[in-house]
């Protein structure tokens, strides 16, 4: 049991145009060297642009949040030592958690594809989670496999 006291949880505001602590997660996520309005150009386009791509009458925001879905794990592997060996336990991820690897997970896919601006390569990673294909939507599945092959572990779970 760590011996530090609980870390303190901020509440994040939302941003100003839609109005979603989400879009503020994600613009903080893009940030690079504290240039906050470019992230923020960023997402804006990224969003505006899935709103093009994606046939439906949601709003972008509902569109985006749709995509995530699509990205966010709902179990991994933890490492737990048990007599002198080390297992990997499948646990199921709490919903924090789960929207920050979503998020972590989409802006390293987005980075590692060839498309000209940052808000081209996210809108492309979005659409391809939209149709459970892309890197993101790999990773998680590979999370699940994993804890799927490790399952028999699962009576180490804490």
């Amino acid at each position: 049991m760590s011996r530090r006291r609980e870390s303190l949880h901020r509440s994040i505001l939302p941003d100003p145009r839609y109005k979603s602590t989400l879009v503020t997660e994600l613009v903080g996520v893009v940030l690079k060297q504290g240039k906050k309005t470019i992230a923020e150009q960023i997402v804006y386009t990224t969003l505006e642009t899935l709103d093009k791509k994606i046939e439906g009458t949601e709003t972008a925001l509902e569109k985006f949040e749709m995509c995530l879905d699509n990205i966010k794990p709902k179990l991994e592997v933890k490492s737990r030592r048990i007599g002198g060996a080390n297992y990997q336990v499948p646990m199921e991820v709490a919903p924090d958690r789960a929207k920050a690897l979503a998020l972590r997970w989409l802006l390293d896919a987005a980075r590692k594809r060839t498309e000209p601006n940052m808000a081209q390569r996210l809108s492309a990673e979005l659409v391809a989670a939209k149709n459970g294909e892309g890197n993101a939507v790999r990773k998680k599945n590979d999370t699940h496999k994993m804890a799927e092959a490790n399952k028999a572990f699962a009576h180490f779970r804490f």
